[in-house]
């Protein structure tokens, strides 16, 4: 097969930083606040917009947003949460940060979400109260069904974490027919994004906390500085202009100006960096329809496309055979269950035996924006010289 080398490597994931989106950083380096300055309430306001939620809280990362939103719903020791697998470790580490039980549920093969049908036997495997929280992951990019989640939710009485880090402007159909967008907070009491630089929106680290509970809202704002307040309302007595109390034990999880004028400025072409996610995506399922080795997760719709993620013979040949040609797949993800610090509680390989099969053959290709048609072609020429299509 005929084709030439690209001019560089090409990621499974790559940021894209324009000269609008670096003049936003300039502009806000030259300003009066590093931190804690407009910058940060602006970017706030704007992706509650983009998102439809009420509420939007900047944070240092989206693992700072998985704590705090553990912290404001006061997940106390011994507590337990219902995650996913197979997501990354920080899904489920906020749970154990507030001394919770993490208690995983297989996915269903075909899309690698949660499987709801199995949360549904194992929450009715044991007594009401049993269980506290669900963290949903909208993996790759595919929005889990919040409405059956919340249904779920609403029976055993527990609160739910969006995990939606793959997936702004992602969105599910509910059963009235309506679009309901990753993150709007209409089922979840909290969902969280992250800015990392192979996200949609990349601020090189950051996150984004949202919801529709303003008490949630205001918990927050504490929590990420230190459970500090100064507001006259809130404190038990007032000193001065000066003054402010902390009431209660929080983190530094702020967000700083310049990274919250990045986001802003990512912000504004987050429709058209999604559109071409989506063609890339629709531009793989038909150069693979044809391939039996080759199995892409199921689409739909509302897919955000974080991640374009193929099920493969051979998986680790193929890999390797990749990075000779200067494509630099990944796998995501080792399912956290299989990770040495959870073993130590019990779990182990075997236990949930759809994520280990779906671990065993997962490989995520380049897919980003700035794919170009000619690097997407080299990919797929390389896939099906692999399998000798």
């Amino acid at each position: 097969m005929n084709y030439l080398f690209p001019a560089q490597p090409i990621p499974y994931g790559r940021q894209h930083i324009t000269e609008a989106d670096i003049q936003a950083v300039v502009e806000a380096l030259h300003a009066d606040f590093l931190t804690q300055g407009p910058r940060v309430a602006e970017f706030e306001k704007q992706f509650a917009a983009y998102v439809g939620a009420t509420y939007a809280v900047a944070v240092s990362n989206g693992t700072a947003a998985l704590h705090l939103c553990a912290l404001a719903l006061n997940v106390q020791p011994g507590q337990r949460v219902i995650t996913t697998p197979i997501t990354f470790a920080a899904s489920a580490n906020c749970v154990r940060y507030c001394g919770g039980e993490v208690h995983f549920v297989d996915i269903d093969p075909a899309t690698a979400l949660i499987d709801l049908k199995a949360v549904r036997r194992l929450l009715e495997s044991q007594p009401q109260g049993h269980f506290h929280g669900l963290i949903p992951v909208d993996f790759a990019g595919l929005p889990v069904n919040l409405e059956e989640a919340r249904a779920l939710a609403d029976e055993f009485n527990l609160w739910i974490i969006e995990d939606s880090c793959h997936a702004p402007g992602g969105f599910f159909t509910d059963s009235a027919g309506e679009e309901q967008r990753c993150g709007n907070g209409q089922y979840a009491d909290l969902a969280i994004f992250s800015f990392h630089p192979v996200k949609h929106i990349a601020t090189g680290e950051g996150g984004m906390i949202t919801t529709n509970r303003e008490e949630l809202y205001q918990e927050l704002l504490k929590l990420r500085t230190h459970g500090i307040t100064k507001d006259p309302a809130q404190m038990q007595r007032h000193d001065g202009g000066w003054y402010m109390e902390m009431q209660e034990l929080g983190y530094n999880y702020r967000m700083p100006d310049m990274l919250c004028a990045l986001g802003i400025s990512q912000l504004q072409r987050a429709d058209e960096g999604l559109a071409r996610r989506r063609q890339l995506a629709m531009q793989y399922d038909v150069a693979f329809a044809d391939l039996s080795d080759v199995q892409p997760l199921s689409s739909a719709i509302g897919h955000a496309y974080h991640l374009y993620v193929i099920q493969v013979k051979e998986r680790k040949n193929l890999y390797d055979y990749l990075r000779t040609k200067e494509i630099f797949a990944q796998v995501h993800y080792i399912p956290v269950h299989t990770m040495p610090y959870y073993q130590r509680f019990g779990w182990q390989e075997g236990d949930f035996p759809l994520a280990e099969n779906y671990y065993a053959h997962c490989l995520s290709i380049p897919l980003f924006p700035s794919l170009s048609d000619e690097e997407q072609q080299y990919v797929i020429a390389c896939i099906r010289e692999f399998y000798h299509a």
